[in-house]
């Protein structure tokens, strides 16, 4: 009897116009590398202790609201811990050996007289308030580029970068994929091997538990490892169209390009006055590693599977990191005292309104981008 019936056609629900203005998917992995990879510029470029804070607030806050639920999107927390080793083995560093005695003193140690073949060393003596104040900004420098990079490592796929970088760079995208994977395949392997150790009763846990963690978790890392190379080897990857190599031209085009970007970094970083000198070399690198890839990648046949869309978002957050890196030197021309403060004496960090422009580009993927789906990742 059901049959007789004419089947009513099902109702059809409009989606909710969020879905329609921005639909969520994974944003590509290499935009996440390009904002990274400004924020950390950025932090290169001062000793200002204020905009460095902000700077790593504001990206682990990005790395809060739009990480996934993969296994490398928790290794943040190792990232911070990292970085707050490294201040204070810093700071316990000039706190015992000194390396800046000048300025008020703040208290002083007992100094302890050391052997003949050590001198040069001295432990203990006077610890002065400027001396913590730029050993605390030299080492936030380098534990917020390490806070930068570990955002792109939690909130990029390394598999999908891989995926994603030029056919001419397979060998060395390998190698650089490979190393950029490391923590992420560490957290992931770890966090497993405390599940399973849970699963059996393991009770053991702090310095006495880490002892029974390591070697499984190395022995898991490598063999997903030589599981990664075997699945690579057997898909061909890295195969060339007529079984010949790239050819020397293209070869030395590539070591011309790099010798150039470096030197053009170099320059733009560490010279005086060398900005017009190392803006024409990195361009001059951009165009040769250009011409290269390009001539060499037409020798490779490798395939891409579902890659990854480069749309609106993804050009927002590449451009965020480029914008935040031209801002942080248009304020050092503008202001170089605000953002390299001098040493002596020591001040209150500075604030400029170029440091809200700053601190809202690097926030602007939460805008920009969404969250990926569960199982996305």
């Amino acid at each position: 009897m059901s049959r007789l019936l004419p089947r009513l056609a099902a109702p059809v629900v409009a989606a909710p116009a969020s879905v329609h203005r921005m639909a969520r998917r994974s944003t590509h992995p290499w935009a996440w590398w390009c904002w990274a990879i400004g924020a950390a510029a950025a932090v290169s470029l001062t000793h200002n202790l204020a905009l460095i804070v902000l700077v790593c607030a504001a990206v682990i806050t990005v790395v809060m609201v739009r990480r996934s639920d993969a296994p490398w999107a928790r290794a943040m927390g190792l990232y911070i811990t990292l970085a707050l080793v490294i201040v204070t083995i810093r700071m316990l560093f000039q706190i015992t050996i000194g390396g800046i005695r000048y300025g008020r003193v703040l208290f002083t140690l007992p100094q302890l007289q050391l052997p003949g073949w050590m001198a040069g060393i001295r432990l203990g003596g006077p610890v002065t308030l400027e001396g913590l104040v730029y050993t605390a900004a030299d080492a936030g420098r380098l534990g917020a580029m390490i806070i930068c990079l570990g955002a792109a490592n939690a909130l990029a796929n390394p598999k999908r970068a891989l995926r994603s970088v030029p056919s001419a760079l397979y060998e060395v995208s390998t190698a650089l994929v490979i190393a950029m994977s490391v923590a992420p395949q560490l957290v992931e392997s770890l966090l497993r091997i405390r599940r399973a150790r849970r699963l059996r009763g393991g009770t053991v846990r702090g310095l006495r538990g880490l002892g029974a963690l390591i070697i499984p978790v190395l022995q898991d890392s490598i063999e997903r490892s030589m599981s990664l190379a075997a699945s690579m080897e057997s898909r061909g990857y890295g195969s060339t169209r007529d079984k010949a190599r790239v050819g020397r031209g293209a070869g030395f085009a590539m070591l011309a390009s790099l010798a150039l970007l470096c030197f053009g970094a170099f320059s733009l970083l560490s010279l005086a006055n060398g900005a017009a000198l190392g803006i024409s070399t990195l361009g001059a690198g951009v165009v040769a590693a250009v011409i290269a890839l390009r001539s060499s990648g037409r020798q490779l046949a490798v395939t891409h599977y579902r890659p990854d869309p480069w749309r609106a978002r993804e050009s927002i957050t590449a451009l965020c990191g480029l914008a935040v890196i031209g801002i942080t030197v248009q304020l050092g021309i503008i202001a170089p005292k605000v953002l390299t403060p001098p040493a002596q004496p020591a001040t209150w960090p500075a604030l400029d309104p170029l440091m809200i422009v700053i601190i809202g580009l690097i926030l602007a993927p939460i805008a920009a981008t969404t969250t990926p789906p569960a199982g996305e990742a």
